[in-house]
């Protein structure tokens, strides 16, 4: 599902470049739950950004379900972060002003899928993630817990193939990030989704498939 081939990363140049990442490789396969591991500056969002067409590498290749990221151009990317590969961020990236269902809604919206259509799908991922009857609640009406549910949801509203979350629990007490972490896990074999998720969290570590982990923008044996 997703091959990295020989991918750095740099910004600036000269002395005070950056080396964000260097000569990087793996392959993950479908279906597979990939905890991505390392200090904070270590390079992980980097990586994440790049495999999701976020960022671009300075060298190197990057394959996500047969299709080369790399050489997208930005409608290309656009139409890959849109069907192909969904995200989910430690600060939940919800929008204020909407409900959970429309959060929830708003990759379905821009997709043009009927309001019926949209309304059976939105109310079918609110109820897989413990949320059926929070709606119409906006973000600030909600837990941090709650708020992460609301965002693996609207992640899950196009039927991604490629899960990447960045700290996903981050932000959460211990109890909530449990009860979430347990969910991407649910969630991915539910779903037949492949997942790639940093964390620092040694339950999410165990629940994964297989850890990698980066140091100094290398990786390195787990």
């Amino acid at each position: 599902m997703v091959d990295v081939r020989g991918v750095h990363r740099t910004y600036g140049s000269g002395r005070t470049a950056v080396h964000a990442l260097q000569d990087v490789s793996f392959e993950v396969a479908p279906g597979e739950l990939v905890a991505l591991v390392g200090r904070s500056g270590a390079g992980k969002t980097t990586l994440l950004n790049i495999v999701g067409g976020i960022d671009r590498p300075n060298d190197g290749e990057v394959i996500v379900a047969g299709q080369a990221v790399t050489t997208m151009d930005d409608d290309g990317l656009e139409r890959m972060r849109r069907d192909l590969v969904a995200f989910i961020f430690q600060n939940f990236g919800l929008i204020n002003e909407l409900s959970a269902a429309e959060n929830v809604g708003l990759p379905l919206r821009l997709r043009r899928l009927p309001a019926a259509d949209r309304e059976r799908r939105v109310a079918l991922l609110l109820d897989l993630v413990g949320l059926g009857s929070h709606g119409e609640h906006r973000p600030d009406e909600m837990s941090g817990g709650q708020m992460q549910r609301v965002a693996i949801a609207r992640a899950l509203a196009g039927s991604p193939k490629l899960l990447i979350a960045d700290e996903p629990t981050g932000q959460l007490d211990t109890e909530s990030g449990l009860a979430v972490m347990a969910l991407i896990r649910g969630v991915v074999e539910a779903e037949g989704m492949t997942a790639i998720v940093s964390t620092h969290d040694p339950v999410m570590i165990a629940l994964a498939d297989r850890t990698i982990r980066i140091v100094d923008g290398r990786l390195v044996d787990a």
